[in-house]
């Protein structure tokens, strides 16, 4: 749990595999998408982030019990190793959204499956890698999410995302996405499950220097800060679970009689 007086604890969390077989992506990150995403983080919430990095291949892909319960916003990057992910690790990451530990998932981590455990839907969508234009546009200028972001972000190179995108609708939708084919996408959006934020937030493809971006980097730092919640973590629960009292529309009742 995250307070006014101690700074936001955020874990990166990638895949780290295209970056080590394919000699073009190590070139734009020769030190990993996730240490790139991490210093973005840092770069604009400075002493107000505690900013680690973990990935794919360390033991429990390096989401341990005690690592999440010392962790107040997870962001996950992942695209060609979802497979990879242990069910029992999702189950376990999952449990701590609920419990209030915001997740922050960045472009094709759309298919990951603690996404689509927590959409409860296949969360596909069409794509075309052709270096394309993408231009990210504020629908809620109001949000905390875009604050200090340009009306529209313009990305030169990106690998495009369309409708339909098989969600749920989002608690707040905070960008829409056009590119030059006429498509369009929602690119940022946010949900709540149980006491958890989640923000999801589409450009990254790992062909593209997008993580590099000064303003897809501020969303991403923004979009820590907006998943951060200073309640105690617990999963929501009914009351007459933990009290054996039950409320019958008016009042509690004491105590169920067996």
């Amino acid at each position: 749990m995250s307070n006014s007086s101690s700074p936001i604890r955020v874990l990166v969390w990638g895949e780290n595999r295209h970056e080590k077989i394919e000699p073009h992506v190590a070139e734009i990150y020769p030190d990993g998408m996730h240490t790139t995403i991490a210093a973005g983080i840092t770069e604009n919430l400075g002493d107000r982030a505690r900013v680690s990095t973990t990935t794919l291949d360390e033991p429990e892909h390096g989401l341990t019990d005690d690592v999440l319960a010392d962790t107040d916003v997870l962001v996950w990057w992942g695209h060609a190793a979802h497979g990879e992910v242990a069910d029992e690790v999702v189950d376990r990451v999952h449990q701590h959204v609920l419990s209030g530990m915001g997740l922050v998932v960045l472009h094709s981590a759309h298919w990951s499956k603690i996404f689509g455990k927590l959409m409860g839907t296949t969360c596909t969508l069409r794509w075309r890698s052709e270096r394309d234009r993408e231009l990210v546009w504020t629908v809620d200028a109001t949000h905390p999410i875009t604050e200090g972001v340009p009306n529209p972000i313009i990305i030169d190179q990106q690998e495009m995302y369309g409708e339909t995108f098989d969600i749920p609708a989002p608690d707040e939708l905070i960008f829409i996405s056009s590119f030059t084919g006429g498509e369009v996408f929602r690119s940022g959006c946010t949900f709540r499950r149980g006491n958890g934020r989640i923000f999801f937030f589409s450009p990254g493809d790992q062909d593209y220097p997008v993580y590099h971006h000064k303003d897809v980097r501020r969303v991403i730092a923004n979009g820590v800060a907006w998943a951060t919640t200073d309640r105690p973590r617990r999963i929501p629960t009914l009351l007459r679970y933990d009290t054996d009292d039950f409320y019958n529309g008016h009042g509690y009742t004491g105590p169920i009689a067996d």
